[in-house]
């Protein structure tokens, strides 16, 4: 990189500093080379694809290729698309108030070189940025060959006075805007067909044509698609010769595993330093906020051609946190644990992230969610507890007996939204075996985890139906199973359609 920038300000600065511009492609792949030789990521901030998308996307820079990256929403194509940005000189020359960032040593635009004709050595320069090489657009029915390509500007011709005829009428859009740079085009395939075939020429032809000027321009851009698998079909939106010219083709994925999911969750979660302060979030509330999404992927009720999208775990983080807060708030204490009552707090961050099929439509978004919660604690309660469906209800070695003996006996559990921490722990408390079955198999737990994993007990009993639990004014009631199906018409107790399961 040269140094001392700002003194480079006319083109013979620029040549005698020994100044060699390189296409876009050639230096992203010079710097890539660079950055692989130091044992540098680029993408640092990706997690879960070290070993598939990223080594693919570092394939296609190597072969200079123009990428698209297919996946289901929330699967950080955008993200990755802007990150780009760090594979990019910090800064480049350009002739100074050019339209499409010419190169001094290669201009393109019809300013750029009258100017040089003009002033040859003398010809202003000005560097700019990485981050002003970088142009984004979400493909949207409304866009015009206009906005990405370019049209006439008649008021450009009145103020100049130029005929029609005259190149320097056309105001360019977009791509030729983004000339030495990355354009990004979000949701490929829903552009008209028109304008993916004039895409399809500057791929193919390098030329532009606007309003009968057909004019040579070789753009020199690294394009970035991102789009649907759905769309992204023959059968779809999209032109075939257009998917032809795409050199590659990266396919994404959610993630694979719970411990790289929270890995993301925890690096976008958005949290103010009063909600760190305040509330503590244990390793199994986190498990249970992505298993959630885990279970949502696989949802008979969700539709899988949609996705869920990982803004799913971070949004239901954010909430879980808040609705803490909010407690710690109304109750005037300093601190508190989320518990998993709190759970009921996230229901709206999946009921605005999940595309429901019929069946889906059918239950209703809110049961769905509170289905998919159930799920979750049911998948996560079989690795801290032993599971039920392997214990014999009737054994001694059953670990769950004396729990479920004494609700049989008409006894229940309240667990309200906005009890106390201390309400809340004389509540569990209360139920006999509850703290001896997680000092069986917790016994190295701190107490403010025991007192969670005794509240996640009954929540993973009830989900296997050894308990039931359903919605009463302002919280929980955790019954006996066999007692509270012969009490449903007992007015104020509970509802059916209100059953948290």
């Amino acid at each position: 990189m040269i140094k001392d920038l700002e003194k480079i300000k006319t083109f013979g600065q620029l040549k005698s500093s020994g100044y060699k511009s390189l296409s876009i492609k050639e230096e992203m792949r010079k710097n890539l080379i660079d950055i692989l030789k130091n044992k540098k990521n680029p993408f640092d901030n990706i997690i879960g694809y070290e070993e598939t998308v990223i080594p693919d996307i570092q394939t296609a820079i190597l072969s200079k290729h123009n990428i698209i990256l297919l996946g289901l929403r929330g699967q950080a194509k955008t993200k990755i698309a802007r990150m780009m940005i760090h594979l990019l000189d910090e800064y480049i020359p350009v002739i100074e108030d050019s339209e499409l960032n010419d190169d001094p040593f290669n201009p393109l635009s019809r300013y750029a070189k009258d100017k040089l004709n003009e002033l040859g050595d003398d010809t202003p320069v000005k560097w700019i940025h990485k981050n002003e090489r970088y142009t984004e657009k979400l493909a949207t029915p409304d866009v015009t060959i206009a906005d990405l390509i370019g049209d006439v500007d008649p008021i450009k011709a009145a103020s100049l006075k130029l005929h029609y005829s005259d190149e320097r009428v056309i105001h360019f859009g977009l791509i030729p805007r983004s000339h030495r740079g990355i354009f990004v085009i979000n949701e490929l395939p829903d552009l008209q067909a028109r304008i993916q075939v004039a895409l399809f020429n500057i791929l193919q032809e390098k030329d532009v044509q606007i309003r009968g000027f057909k004019i040579r321009l070789p753009l020199d851009v690294q394009f970035v698609f991102t789009a649907n698998p759905e769309d992204y079909t023959n059968r779809g939106s999209i032109v075939t010769p257009l998917k032809d010219r795409i050199d590659s083709q990266i396919l994404t994925h959610y993630p694979k595993t719970i411990p790289i999911s929270k890995k993301i969750t925890e690096q976008e979660a958005r949290l103010a330093a009063e909600q760190t302060q305040k509330v503590k979030t244990s390793e199994l509330i986190k498990n249970l906020i992505e298993q959630i999404a885990f279970e949502a992927r696989d949802s008979e009720f969700v539709d899988s051609k949609s996705g869920v999208s990982a803004r799913l775990t971070i949004s239901a983080y954010e909430n879980i946190v808040s609705y803490a807060e909010r407690r710690t708030l109304i109750n005037n204490e300093k601190s508190t644990n989320i518990r998993i009552s709190d759970l009921i707090g996230v229901i709206p961050s999946i009921t605005g992230k999940v595309e429901l099929v019929y069946e889906g439509e059918q239950e209703g978004p809110v049961k769905v969610a509170s289905i998919l919660i159930g799920k979750a604690i049911k998948t996560q309660f079989a690795h801290s507890f032993p599971s039920p469906d392997k214990v014999k209800k009737k054994s001694e070695s059953n670990p769950y007996q004396e729990i479920v003996a004494w609700f049989s006996k008409g006894n229940h559990v309240d667990l309200l939204n906005n009890l106390t921490n201390a309400e809340y722990k004389k509540a569990l408390l209360s139920v006999p075996g509850l703290k001896e079955l997680v000092n069986k198999f917790h016994s190295d737990e701190i107490e403010e985890n025991k007192l969670l994993l005794m509240e996640f007990a009954l929540h993973g009993l009830s989900e296997y139906s050894m308990l039931s639990k359903y919605h009463i004014d302002f919280g929980l009631q955790f019954k006996d199973m066999l007692s509270s199906m012969f009490s449903q018409s007992e007015p104020g107790d509970y509802s059916d359609e209100e059953d948290y399961r």
